[in-house]
C-alpha cells in the first residue's frame, strides 16, 4: 500500500470520527474502561505470580528434633531428608544458632525476653529443608512423621497455597470481566462504523460505480476502528500507569519487601499489550460491522 493511499485512508477516517463525535467518544471511553479493568487484573495477577515465585524459591520445612539426639541418629535423619525427591538442600541448625536467630528476630528492645537462655537453652536442634515446589512439602512432612527422633515439622505451605488460590481467583474474575466488556466495546465501535457507513452510502455507491475495489472502500472504516482502539488503549494505559506508580511509591517499604513489578516494567512491557489489544478490538469491531452492514 502506497504512503499517499495510507494518508488518504487516515484523513478519511479522522473526518468520519469528527462527524460521529458523540459515538466515537463513547466508544473510546468504553475501550479505555475495558482495558483499564483488564490492566488491573493483569497487574494483580502478574504481581501475585511474582510473589508466588519468590515464596517458592524460599520454601523451607523446619524439622525439629527431640532433646539429646545422638549424632548417629541425626545423620540418619539428614540422610532421609536428602533422599526425598524434590529436596534441593538441607541445613543443620544447632540450639545455639537457633537462639541467635531468635535474638535477631526479637531485636534489642526485647532482649530481656531471652535473658538466661544462654545457660539453659530451651530451643530444639533442627534441620531446615529447602524444597523446589510447594507440592513437595507434604511429602517431607509425611516422611518425617514416623521418625522417632523428630519432635515436629513446620512448613509455610498454607501461605503459598493461599496466594496460589488468590492468583487463580483473580485470573478467573479477569476473564469473566473481559467476556462481558469486550462485546460491549465491539458493539459500540460497530455502531460508530455503521453510522459512518450510512452517512456515506451515496459516496460509497459512487465509488463502486467508478470501479473502486471492496478493500479500498473498507480500509477507511477499519482504520477508524483501529484509531478508536489505539486512543482508548493510550488513555487506559496512561491512567493505569499513574495510578500504579502512585500506589507503588506510597507503599515503597512493603513493595521492596515483596519485590513486585516496578512502574518501569509497566511502561516498557504492559503498555504495548494495551496498544495491541486496542488495535485488535478496534479493527475487529470494524470488520464485524462492515461484514454485516456494508454490502461491497
Amino acid at each position: 500500500m502506497k504512503i499517499s493511499t495510507v494518508k488518504y485512508f487516515s484523513m478519511d477516517s479522522l473526518i468520519s470520527l469528527r462527524r460521529n463525535k458523540t459515538l466515537s467518544i463513547a466508544s473510546i471511553i468504553t475501550v479505555s474502561l475495558t482495558l483499564f479493568l483488564f490492566g488491573i487484573f493483569l497487574i494483580t495477577m502478574l504481581n501475585a505470580n511474582q510473589l508466588l515465585k519468590n515464596l517458592e524459591s524460599k520454601l523451607e520445612v523446619s524439622v525439629f528434633l527431640k532433646d539429646n539426639v545422638a549424632v548417629a541418629e541425626k545423620q540418619k535423619v539428614a540422610s532421609t531428608l536428602k533422599n526425598i525427591q524434590g529436596v534441593s538442600g538441607i541445613k543443620y541448625i544447632t540450639k545455639g544458632e537457633a537462639l541467635e536467630k531468635w535474638k535477631d528476630q526479637l531485636g534489642e528492645e526485647n532482649k530481656d525476653l531471652v535473658k538466661g537462655f544462654d545457660k539453659k537453652n530451651p530451643l530444639p536442634e533442627s534441620f531446615v529443608v529447602k524444597v523446589n515446589d510447594a507440592s513437595i512439602i507434604q511429602n517431607v512432612v509425611s516422611k518425617t512423621k514416623n521418625i522417632k527422633t523428630v519432635e515436629k515439622t513446620v512448613a509455610n505451605e498454607d501461605l503459598v497455597n493461599q496466594i496460589s488460590r488468590i492468583t487463580k481467583g483473580v485470573k478467573w474474575v479477569g476473564i469473566v470481566a473481559l467476556f462481558i466488556m469486550i462485546p460491549i466495546c465491539l458493539f459500540l465501535i460497530g455502531n460508530t462504523i455503521k453510522l459512518a457507513v450510512y452517512a456515506r452510502k451515496r459516496e460509497i455507491n459512487i465509488m463502486k460505480y467508478v470501479g473502486a475495489t471492496d478493500w479500498f472502500i473498507r480500509w477507511p472504516f477499519i482504520i477508524e476502528g483501529v484509531i478508536i482502539g489505539v486512543i482508548g488503549s493510550l488513555v487506559a494505559s496512561g491512567c493505569l500507569y499513574y495510578v500504579y506508580r502512585a500506589v507503588y511509591y506510597k507503599l515503597t517499604g512493603i513493595i521492596m519487601l515483596l519485590n513486585i513489578l516496578t512502574p518501569r516494567y509497566f511502561a516498557m512491557n504492559i503498555v504495548w499489550v494495551f496498544i495491541l489489544s486496542g488495535i485488535i478490538i478496534g479493527g475487529l469491531g470494524s470488520i464485524i460491522s462492515i461484514r454485516k452492514f456494508l454490502e461491497v
